[in-house]
């Protein structure tokens, strides 16, 4: 991957391993919250229900990648579905979180949770990956070559999320330039669909990729598409 990946990737983890551990935790809870990330958390759970109705009910025997995880709210789910799940997070702090939350858990598959790149071929290969919000702060040419990164250990099916560009979350990042840098979360990069899509079917690491389903998440103050690549 290019410099500007491992650049971006320091910023996540400093924003998401210490300027914001708390409320990152706090907003993964049912802890009560504000109006505005109330619709963040309400966003999140749609677009994590989204993914799992793109997955069988029953993932018996399935070996899936869940690609910066965070608390682990999907880990766990696809691990209950009897999935054996190896769930990866930059964040040694988040992914204490998630190992503490799944630790009383019932599954019936498996769960690994690991600090470590999401890119990291040493993970080795997986029937599914997903990557919920966890490109959404990079530029269009480095998720295309994540995803090229992904498809070459996944044999089934990715999913993954990207901010769409639209009117709506560009008045976002302007409101969001008005607050201290050190209050700021790493931005996030709003992505044409269709410019996204012209680079899937150009790319060569992805010829043996369709896409499949597309689906927006829109609560408030959080604006997702999902988007699936299902190996022909």
């Amino acid at each position: 991957m290019s410099e500007t990946y491992h650049q971006r990737r320091a910023l996540l983890l400093e924003y998401f391993d210490r300027t914001a551990i708390d409320a990152w935790a706090r907003l993964t809870s049912d802890a009560p919250l504000n109006p505005i990330r109330a619709t963040v958390r309400a966003g999140r759970d749609a677009m994590r229900n989204t993914l799992l109705q793109w997955l069988p009910e029953r993932l018996d025997g399935m070996r899936l990648l869940d690609a910066g995880c965070g608390t682990g709210a999907l880990s766990h789910t696809l691990a209950q579905r009897g999935a054996n799940v190896l769930a990866c997070d930059l964040s040694p702090r988040l992914i204490d979180i998630a190992r503490t939350r799944g630790a009383e858990a019932r599954q019936s598959g498996a769960l690994e949770f690991v600090v470590c790149d999401m890119l990291d071929v040493a993970l080795g290969e997986f029937d599914c990956a997903i990557a919920m919000d966890s490109l959404i702060h990079y530029q269009p040419a480095t998720i295309l070559a994540a995803l090229e990164a992904l498809a070459q250990r996944v044999r089934r099916s990715l999913l993954f999320t990207f901010a769409p560009r639209n009117a709506l979350l560009a008045g976002m990042h302007a409101l969001g330039h008005l607050f201290p840098r050190g209050n700021r979360a790493p931005e996030i990069v709003p992505i044409a669909e269709k410019a996204l899509i012209r680079g899937i079917g150009a790319s060569a690491a992805l010829s043996e990729w369709r896409i499949g389903r597309t689906q927006r998440v829109a609560r408030g103050f959080y604006i997702s598409q999902a988007l699936e690549l299902v190996r022909k």
